[in-house]
């Protein structure tokens, strides 16, 4: 990608905070069709919206929020973690059976849910998400709580090396959330997700992945239907744990 081209695209402040590789890889799906180099631009920014911002108001990019807004009236900003906010005792006292390392990948801002994780036992918490803004918002918010256990990694989901260094480098239980990312990461790399879980089940305890279960404009309800997802399980003769839905969410939990 050139970089007049890559600088163009992230002039929005929406994405000036990306990781590099991301947006290429993004731009990469529209570099050789046959359009003007305005509208790739505009098909990339597109992408790189439904990808990552698709859930979120522009108000949590920007951590001084936390100046005049408590973290619960922050999480109802974002639209899954407000669809989730209700439900969080009951989600992590099904997710959350003991003390445990729990490495968020996708995390969006669902960090500063962490007083929430960590009711009933010890969680030491690794947000990691690719949206520099809300690395920023989580890192200041543990700061300010003073969550000594608690840490926003910025860093992309197709970075393998950086995943696997976080998960490899911590002892304990260890537990994934992949909450609403799947479908995401298979917009921008056709099997990647397969390709994420192969390297990274092996390595922990338990996964516990989501996938919405409402239309995100229209908030109508519709039956998940993820037949490549639970085939892959199938295959790769992982066990489901356990799988229910609650809110706008259907979670699934398994292991190696």
């Amino acid at each position: 990608m050139e970089k007049a081209i890559y600088e163009k695209i992230i002039s929005k402040k929406e994405f000036s905070d990306l990781p590099k590789e991301d947006v290429e890889k993004i731009y990469s799906l529209y570099e050789k069709r046959d359009l003007s180099t305005e509208d790739k631009i505009k098909l990339t920014r597109d992408s790189l919206r439904k990808v990552y911002l698709a859930f979120t108001s522009s108000k949590v990019l920007n951590k001084n929020i936390l100046k005049k807004k408590s973290s619960d009236e922050i999480l109802k900003k974002h639209i899954s973690t407000r669809e989730r906010f209700e439900f969080y005792s009951e989600i992590y006292s099904k997710l959350i059976e003991e003390n445990c390392v729990l490495f968020d990948l996708g995390a969006g801002i669902n960090g500063l849910s962490y007083p929430y994780l960590t009711k009933n036992f010890n969680v030491k918490y690794f947000g990691v998400e690719a949206v520099g803004q809300m690395v920023e918002l989580m890192e200041e918010y543990f700061k300010k709580e003073k969550f000594s256990e608690a840490f926003a990694v910025k860093g992309s989901l197709f970075d393998l090396d950086l995943i696997l260094k976080i998960i490899k480098d911590e002892k304990g239980k260890k537990v994934v959330f992949l909450f609403k990312v799947l479908d995401s990461l298979e917009m921008v790399e056709k099997n990647y997700s397969k390709k994420l879980l192969e390297k990274i089940v092996p390595l922990v305890d338990k996964l516990i992945v989501s996938f919405a279960t409402r239309s995100l404009v229209s908030r109508k309800p519709f039956k998940v239907k993820r037949f490549w997802f639970e085939n892959f399980l199938s295959k790769m003769d992982w066990k489901i744990l356990d799988s229910f839905e609650i809110g706008s969410e259907k979670y699934i939990v398994f292991s190696k």
